[in-house]
């Protein structure tokens, strides 16, 4: 856009060497073709349909979700592997290696694939691309590194995103299980408290992410600590 409207200049260079009136044509043809040349710039910064899908911040969401739900599904099966454990109290008893092997094929089998499916879709199709657009919205709408900006984004954040979040992925999880019957029960129960528990995480993530992480880089930044809060929403889903 700017070497375009820079076609006025090249005319000014030619005008040296040419009569006077020519350079006046030319600046005149000039700006005749700017409202055409702007609207193709306008077209390649866009894309030419206006949207492009966030593919690097959906794939980034996407394997942390997944990270996140199979730190989920270890911790569940190694709490009922490790009751059985307790169990036997002495290191020297002669089954304790076999129960040992039994805990780890516990661990390493019975892996829930169709609700790692679930929630890996939710962040790629969902969570990424969602995020990302309005992380881009609130950096439009309050472009400076003030402190009473970066507070209101924050508290956006949380009144906006976080409610926005907890009811799109049980929506989704509800949805892919066929229990959408049951989701204004899940909601009565567990929506709000899981809202008010992450407050306690988020609120200064959110912080560091306004303040210092790049706009580009946001969606990495706050799916890397999605990693301990898609465990909690994981573990929160399938109770």
């Amino acid at each position: 856009m700017h070497a375009l409207g820079g076609g006025g200049g090249h005319g000014g260079l030619w005008g040296w060497n040419l009569p006077p009136r020519k350079p006046e044509r030319l600046r005149s043809k000039n700006q005749r073709r700017r409202p055409n040349s702007k609207s193709s710039g306008s077209a390649e910064d866009t894309g030419g349909a206006g949207y492009r899908f966030p593919f690097k911040q959906a794939v980034t969401a996407g394997a942390l979700v997944l990270t996140g739900d199979t730190i989920a599904q270890l911790t569940e099966r190694w709490r009922r592997s490790n009751s059985s454990k307790q169990q036997h109290s002495s290191l020297s008893d002669p089954l304790d290696e076999d129960l040992f092997q039994d805990v780890m094929r516990t661990l390493l089998s019975d892996h829930s694939w169709l609700r790692a499916l679930r929630m890996t879709s939710y962040g790629f199709l969902l969570y990424g691309p969602g995020s990302y657009a309005w992380y881009q919205y609130l950096d439009r709408c309050l472009p400076k590194q003030t402190v009473s900006n970066l507070t209101l984004k924050v508290i956006l954040n949380q009144v906006v995103l976080g409610p926005s979040v907890i009811a799109v992925v049980f929506a989704w999880n509800y949805l892919w299980q066929g229990k959408l019957l049951e989701l204004p029960d899940k909601y009565q129960k567990d929506a709000l408290p899981t809202l008010l528990y992450g407050f306690r995480f988020w609120i200064p993530v959110s912080v560091l992410n306004f303040w210092v992480v790049p706009l580009e880089a946001r969606v990495a930044f706050m799916s890397m600590g999605s990693i301990f809060w898609n465990f909690c929403l994981s573990s929160t889903m399938n109770k």
